[in-house]
């Protein structure tokens, strides 16, 4: 196309900018560990991963919601849905677009109930298509909280899916954010969170007919891609030093490689972990479960919140260079109905898949008879299985990753699904 490599990188470069969350500081809240505010069972002893230095002042999670009851009988014959992330963005015109198939009974997975209730209003959800339950993912004993909530509200119901969507992205944080548990804020809420999601609901995802478990990827964890492998800095866990070995209890991990906390960084191997636990469920429990795992990239939706904080010139320039440039252009309606897709399409029941959509991401559109680019991931194309990169295949990684996470999650050996 002839668009000069320079302004490429540094367009994708600028794409990063995404205004954190409410800073969070740190100092001692040891006693939400040592006591129990809420009804849920307690967690395990704070991890051996961890110092009180690492644990914020500010909890991110103070109350649990009261359980809701007698759902079975709101969800009817239709099949559960857990989405989460469900009142902005991507989860959102997932949920949307689900909701217009009638198939399904659709929990939104939340931080903000009451935000989650008005999105639901928005978009003018029959009351009867769902319920509104909070999670916090920052939080491990939030975690805990949605799935007794959850069950509670199911009963004997089968969860048929769960979407793992929710993310943060702290590109410009010159230092760490810290969950309530002490973890990196990005590291926390779109891995370890989820890791313990999925794992608290597998035994009930084994019980549902042609069960699905989706977390959503992206191309800045695969380095075989323009966004991971072009721009700076790239995803790369090495040998996990920042989470085992001598640097453990003795200084905040911020980093999976143990070195200089690098916000854009952070958010690249959450996501590479994101990818590799789905390799590794498939790998220990499709065959002996029937559940279906798999990932995907919906294409770059240049026009959502995660650009909020740019100026006004980017926020328009950005979306027309996605669109007429690199052709990695998506909107988020369409990005709603591809997660969708993942969820409901036959096409999709085989497990162990990375889902792309017109060529990937793999390199810059090019011109088509339409006048507009394709093949980089972009609006249009069909469905296809895409490979991912070498380190997000890395077997030996993977176990490690996985053994780690379950140390770092704080599941019980009764609570890991046996393979």
């Amino acid at each position: 196309m002839g668009s000069p490599t320079w302004l490429l990188c540094a367009l994708l470069a600028m794409c990063r900018g995404f205004t954190p969350s409410t800073p969070i500081s740190r100092s001692k809240i040891i006693s939400r560990f040592t006591s129990a505010p809420f009804s849920s069972p307690p967690l395990l002893a704070i991890p051996s991963t961890l110092s009180v230095s690492n644990l914020p002042s500010t909890s991110l999670y103070n109350k649990k919601q009261a359980s809701q009851v007698l759902g079975g009988l709101k969800i009817g014959t239709r099949k559960l849905v857990v989405v989460t992330g469900a009142s902005s963005g991507l989860g959102r015109e997932t949920v949307r677009a689900l909701s217009t198939t009638g198939k399904y009974f659709i929990v939104m997975a939340v931080r903000d109930v009451e935000k989650g209730k008005a999105v639901a209003k928005q978009m003018e959800l029959p009351s009867n298509t769902y319920t509104v339950m909070q999670l916090e993912l920052g939080s491990l004993r939030s975690v805990r909280d949605f799935v007794a909530n959850l069950k509670a509200f199911k009963s004997a119901r089968p969860l048929t899916h769960l979407v793992c969507n929710a993310a943060v992205y702290l590109p410009k944080d010159p230092n760490p954010s810290w969950t309530d548990d002490g973890y990196e804020m990005s590291m926390g809420v779109n891995h370890l969170g989820h890791f313990l999601l999925v794992n608290l609901l597998l035994s009930d995802l084994k019980k549902a007919s042609g069960a699905r478990c989706i977390i959503v990827g992206s191309i800045t964890g695969n380095t075989n891609t323009v966004g991971g492998g072009l721009v700076y800095p790239w995803a790369d866990l090495d040998k996990l030093q920042g989470y085992k070995g001598e640097t453990l209890g003795k200084k905040p991990n911020a980093m999976a490689d143990g070195k200089k906390f690098n916000g854009a960084k952070a958010y690249k191997d959450s996501k590479v972990m994101n990818m590799m636990t789905v390799g590794e469920l498939h790998r220990r429990y499709h065959e002996s479960t029937g559940i279906t795992f798999s990932s995907m990239y919906p294409g770059c939706i240049a026009e959502t919140a995660l650009f909020r904080e740019k100026r006004k010139w980017f926020r328009k320039i950005f979306p027309l260079f996605m669109k007429y440039v690199t052709g990695g252009y998506v909107g988020q309606e369409e990005a709603g109905q591809r997660l969708a897709q993942v969820v409901d399409d036959p096409i999709c029941s085989k497990s162990g898949v990375y889902w792309s959509w017109n060529g990937g991401a793999k390199t810059v559109g090019r011109y088509s008879a339409d006048g507009k680019p394709r093949g980089a991931g972009g609006s249009g194309g069909e469905i296809f299985e895409n490979d991912q990169s070498d380190a997000v295949t890395d077997r030996v990684t993977a176990e490690s990753v996985w053994d780690i996470s379950v140390k770092m999650a704080g599941l019980r050996p009764e609570e890991v699904l046996k393979e």
